[in-house]
């Protein structure tokens, strides 16, 4: 078959598939799925799960937006259930942050969603802490920080209307925020991208969910799109138990980097290091490996600024007062690259046009392959912002869950070895 051939066809196979699943029955002869207008599962074979390209990865189901309230998909987070091991996705969406029990990953379930504080947002942004979601968004005012009680979730059944929930308790300490950030070991929410603390660090005290408090501010760096934070235990031992942020920033005076701040002191947060990288557009997002020895960065315009494939960057921050940048993986696609995280020595990657992107990392080697991928934007992998927005790779269960701009969320299966 001819390539325009193929490529007809499967512009075919995407139209029928959306097709079908607004035409899904719901009379008694309808399955539970087609009821609440879901698809699968569907294993990856020869290279597709249905129409959706595929390597090592299956489908297990599929939640179009439209059953979780609407808008366009961006951020997404997970919530397991400490009293009976519930595995739950928090969904966000320009509208609000849908809620959906994801205990059978093949069927799951549609709870209800949290509306916006204020305006409808193309970015929002969820963590999770003690049992609570934590909530922002950026471009909406005085949206704050919203908490939503993932327990009352226990009680709640998948009905045919999308219920509204109410929020817990809220922060109003900042008004829009692009980001949210939280270290489970000390109880602190970093907000960054807001409208205070010059775009840097805003940080608060959750270890009361339902009552923060303001904490602090760093601003050295300027903006900052996101951030991770941690209780150090890597292999600088002048850190060790301090808690230390990782923070991906546009507009340093250095330009884009990796900045890496001491935030043990709230009052008087220090910059130990800052690494600079070449090839740069749009310092991103990272996340450390977990011996805290790297750090692991995307950036997200470098791909339509330079012309170049996806890529990934390694930085050596065994020594936090001197990082350095080590090396890029270059994947097989144009993507732009998005949100990724680390479980062992896997890089589970949400890069927009390709979807899901999972690499093996080599970290002896330099390298970095490719090894398994599920692209939920079958079109093509054009450097555009479209398709998977983020990943959540955490769950005990070690399904992963995508959330799509335009699709919806999205439970995979890895098959990894």
């Amino acid at each position: 078959m001819a390539r325009s051939t193929r490529r007809r066809t499967r512009i075919l196979l995407i139209a029928l598939t959306a097709l079908s699943l607004s035409l899904m029955p719901v009379g008694p002869s309808a399955t539970a799925q087609q009821t609440r207008g879901q698809l699968g599962p569907i294993e990856c074979t020869d290279g597709f799960a249905g129409l959706f390209p595929c390597q090592n990865v299956d489908l297990l189901s599929l939640v179009p937006i439209g059953r979780l309230g609407g808008g366009t998909g961006n951020d997404i987070w997970g919530w397991t259930d400490p009293a009976n091991g519930d595995e739950y996705a928090i969904v966000g969406t320009s509208k609000g942050t849908a809620f959906v029990d994801i205990s059978d990953p093949t069927d799951p379930g549609v709870l209800g969603i949290l509306p916006t504080h204020t305006n409808a947002s193309f970015w929002r942004d969820v963590k999770v802490f003690e049992d609570h979601a934590f909530i922002v968004a950026d471009f909406a005012r005085a949206h704050g920080l919203q908490i939503f009680d993932l327990t009352q979730l226990r009680d709640v059944t998948p009905s045919a209307g999308l219920r509204r929930f109410s929020e817990t308790a809220h922060y109003s300490g900042f008004g829009s925020a692009h980001n949210v950030a939280i270290n489970e070991e000390t109880g602190f929410a970093y907000a960054v991208g807001s409208d205070t603390c010059g775009g840097g660090l805003h940080m608060v005290d959750i270890n009361d969910p339902t009552k923060p408090t303001f904490a602090g501010c760093f601003v050295e760096e300027g903006y900052t799109h996101d951030v991770q934070c941690v209780v150090y235990g890597g292999p600088d031992s002048d850190h060790t138990g301090k808690e230390i942020c990782f923070a991906s920033n546009p507009r340093t005076q250095a330009g884009n980097a990796v900045s890496i701040v001491d935030v043990t002191d709230k009052s008087a947060p220090t910059l130990l290091g800052r690494a600079t990288y070449p090839g740069s557009s749009y310092s991103h997002q990272g996340w450390l490996t977990e011996d805290q020895a790297t750090f692991v960065h995307n950036d997200e315009g470098d791909e339509m600024t330079f012309g170049n494939n996806t890529r990934t960057r390694f930085f050596d921050v065994s020594d936090l007062d001197d990082p350095s940048f080590d090396f890029f993986q270059e994947l097989r696609t144009p993507a732009i690259d998005h949100n990724l995280y680390i479980v062992g020595d896997h890089v589970f990657e949400a890069n927009y046009r390709a979807g899901l992107q999972i690499l093996e990392m080599d970290l002896a080697n330099d390298r970095a392959p490719e090894v398994a991928y599920f692209d939920i934007y079958p079109q093509n992998d054009f450097p555009q912002f479209n398709g998977a927005w983020s990943n959540y790779p955490f769950f005990a269960s070690e399904v992963v869950i995508v959330n799509g701009i335009e699709q919806g969320l999205f439970v995979l299966d890895p098959n990894l070895g």
